[in-house]
């Protein structure tokens, strides 16, 4: 690294990117504040060393940064080396994992068309505002060869501290981009040759296993929130209404588990 630094004090200002991430409205990793980038554990940090997000700084117990050596290894920024206990009162809570790193947002993001360009699989949210949820889809998109997600209407930021630690630093490596206008912006994915599957419990929606059989060579899979799912509007905006199989009296699962199989079911093939 550029260079190692001891330090002691929790109020040091050179710290000021790490404070106070549990406290809501000063929260460093807020869009609508400094908008930074949080990772947290080794796995996550090596994943943000290794993304085109520019990495400010780390800091950690002096056992996480021997950890992630290799990684570090003509990385030009500062590494703040410190104890657990002056880590916890900096950042306002105990971090079992040892290591954070904080990272600016790029300037401009992705664009829609930057996203849809190549892609064969894509995943479309709306209204997805658990960040938790936001992070596991994101975990389950790159685990099962999703090209890109898509942001409608009511999703909460995919780059907030939780749902980059909840989708094990993926969110970093999966290209996102938000829709400006919803769901009218879908006729873009449409116009570049994607059948639009909204998933839904619905009775006279399409069975997945029947859409497997019939998969376009593109296709974008639309996720709505847990609980209430895809608006009427989002639903009616879509070529298809898609419903995952299950036994009578169980009428929805998890989004992140119903996400997981629908990609699982239309992916290309994988070496």
């Amino acid at each position: 690294m550029a260079e190692l630094i001891t330090i002691d004090d929790p109020g040091d200002p050179r710290l000021d990117d790490f404070r106070d991430l549990s406290t809501a409205d000063r929260r460093p990793d807020r869009p609508g504040g400094r908008g930074l980038v949080i990772a947290e554990g080794t796995v996550v940090v090596e994943r943000l060393l290794n993304s085109r997000y520019p990495v400010r700084a780390l800091l950690g117990v002096a056992r996480r940064f021997e950890e992630l050596r290799a990684e570090l290894d003509g990385v030009d920024v500062p590494g703040y080396v410190t104890s657990a206990e002056t880590m916890a009162e900096a950042v306002g809570f105990h971090l079992n994992r040892g290591v954070l790193a904080v990272a600016d947002r790029p300037v401009p993001p992705p664009s829609v068309e930057e996203v849809i360009d190549g892609a064969r699989v894509l995943a479309v949210l709306e209204g997805v505002g658990d960040h938790e949820n936001l992070g596991s889809l994101f975990r389950n998109a790159a685990a099962l060869g999703v090209d890109g997600v898509l942001l409608g209407s009511g999703c909460s930021d995919p780059l907030y501290r939780r749902s980059v630690r909840v989708s094990m630093g993926h969110v970093l490596r999966v290209p996102f981009a938000t829709f400006g206008s919803w769901p009218g912006d879908l006729d873009l994915l449409r116009e570049r040759g994607f059948r639009i599957a909204a998933l839904t419990p619905r009775a006279d929606s399409v069975s997945l296993r029947e859409l497997r059989d019939q998969t376009p060579e593109r296709i974008a899979l639309m996720l709505g929130a847990e609980g209430p799912g895809l608006t009427e509007e989002a639903i009616a905006a879509a070529d298809v209404a898609v419903r995952i199989p299950m036994p009578e009296g169980v009428d929805s699962l998890n989004i992140a588990t119903a996400g997981a199989i629908a990609f699982y079911e239309t992916r290309p093939p994988l070496s």
